[in-house]
């Protein structure tokens, strides 16, 4: 796919949170019924339940890493919480899912205020099982360091949405 093309340099998750890298695994994304293609707009409350997340590859010997991070906290104008972890598992099996994994920060549901947020997913294989250990908090997250840290490569797979809050679900009145 063209560079200019592709989903993820258009939505500047390339550049922001990601390297350039090449795909080399299936990701799938699913929110109850809803599947998460690049860019596609899902509401906070679509999202308040952990996704279904299925994994590609051969070999139940080869595990694999996910992270989820929201690049775009507290604003997409001012994000200096930037990222912000939502989830983080490891040592998922090839042909499995997230469910088979070790889950290490729980799912935590995107709850935006302000702006449109992205909330990106994140493939890495792992060069076998590791103990990986949680961060001490959520938010100033690094995607790029936590694989560097991890010796994780370049990603394998990537898939992001957008969400921004809800109207009518609380905040100021005029």
């Amino acid at each position: 796919m063209p560079r200019d093309r592709d989903p993820l340099v258009v939505g500047r998750v390339i550049g922001d949170v990601l390297d350039p890298f090449t795909r080399s695994v299936s990701l799938r994304v699913t929110f109850t019924t809803r599947e998460v293609n690049n860019g596609c707009e899902l509401k906070p409350s679509q999202v308040v339940t952990q996704p279904r997340v299925d994994i590609g590859g051969e070999d139940l010997r080869t595990f694999y890493t996910l992270v989820m991070v929201d690049p775009d906290a507290p604003s997409p104008s001012d994000p200096n919480l930037k990222e912000y972890l939502h989830w983080l598992v490891t040592d998922i099996p090839a042909t499995t899912g997230a469910s088979f994994g070790q889950e290490i920060v729980c799912y935590e549901s995107p709850r935006p205020t302000v702006g449109i947020h992205r909330f990106v997913f994140v493939l890495f294989r792992q060069l076998g099982r590791q103990t990986v250990y949680a961060p001490g908090w959520r938010q100033n997250f690094n995607t790029r360091d936590f694989a560097e840290l991890y010796n994780l490569g370049s990603p394998v797979a990537a898939v992001y949405f957008n969400c921004q809050r809800e109207s009518g679900s609380g905040g100021r009145r005029r």
